[in-house]
């Protein structure tokens, strides 16, 4: 499978984004779908997941309550809503594709900006 993200941007403190991840390919019920991100000088940290065929997710606790990822089986679509955004939250964020546990898929970064 490829991915592919996009909707990234610069937002003020307290605004929204909602990033997407179009796949390309076929995409087996037992991957899950994530977000991760990866701010200046940090190492990559998970942001959230989502199960393909279930449609179950979880949350890093940092985003719990602010961000809520979805998708669209149809579409082969993963969407990563971001409200209440917080300049510690600017990062370049990443979609990815697991098995396992396992990355077997990457998108290209988006940066997400949250600035005043």
């Amino acid at each position: 499978v490829q991915l592919q993200a996009s909707g990234g941007g610069l937002v003020q403190p307290g605004g929204s984004l909602r990033l997407s991840c179009a796949a390309s390919g076929r995409m087996f019920g037992s991957y899950v779908m994530a977000w991760f991100r990866q701010a200046p000088g940090e190492e990559r940290e998970s942001v959230g997941s989502i199960r393909w065929n279930m449609g179950t997710t979880k949350y890093t606790d940092s985003v719990k309550g602010r961000f809520t990822i979805s998708r669209d089986n149809a579409k082969k679509m993963t969407y990563l809503q971001m409200n209440g955004l917080r300049p510690e939250d600017t990062a370049v964020y990443y979609c990815a594709a697991l098995l396992s546990g396992n990355p077997v898929s990457w998108g290209q970064g988006t940066q997400v900006t949250v600035s005043s």
